[in-house]
């Protein structure tokens, strides 16, 4: 089972990045979907996470309004729009799944799968 996130790299500020999350191994339909960040010295975070559902959407207060989540039918693969980047959005991006939908709301002991991170710097 693997997650595998892409699309990470140098920006600048004002500028779009879409990053790219590729799952292999099993099927994440039934799963709630989401993304993480993690910035120098700072705890992971969780940005965004999709259930399917409107109880299990989470969008994080810095991102609303600039990132956006999208993903196939079959969630293999899943994706997140990221506009109007700002400084402090720098930071390595994880994907995740979680069974309960829980892991944007309760955090991240409750992921049940991490994909490996991808960096995203942006430059002022």
């Amino acid at each position: 089972v693997q997650l595998q996130a892409s699309g990470g790299g140098l920006v600048q500020t004002g500028d779009s990045l879409r990053l790219s999350c590729a799952a292999s191994g099993r099927t994440f339909s039934s799963y709630a979907m989401g993304w993480f960040r993690q910035a120098p010295g700072k705890e992971r975070e969780a940005i965004l996470c999709f259930g399917g559902g409107d109880a299990n959407t989470y969008i994080a207060d810095p991102v609303k309004g600039r990132f956006t989540f999208s993903a196939d039918n079959a969630k293999t693969t899943t994706y997140l729009q990221m506009n109007s980047l700002k400084p402090e959005d720098t930071a390595v991006y994880y994907c995740a799944a979680d069974y309960a939908g829980t892991m944007c709301f309760r955090g991240t002991k409750y992921v049940d799968y991490w994909g490996r991170g991808t960096l995203v710097t942006v430059s002022s």
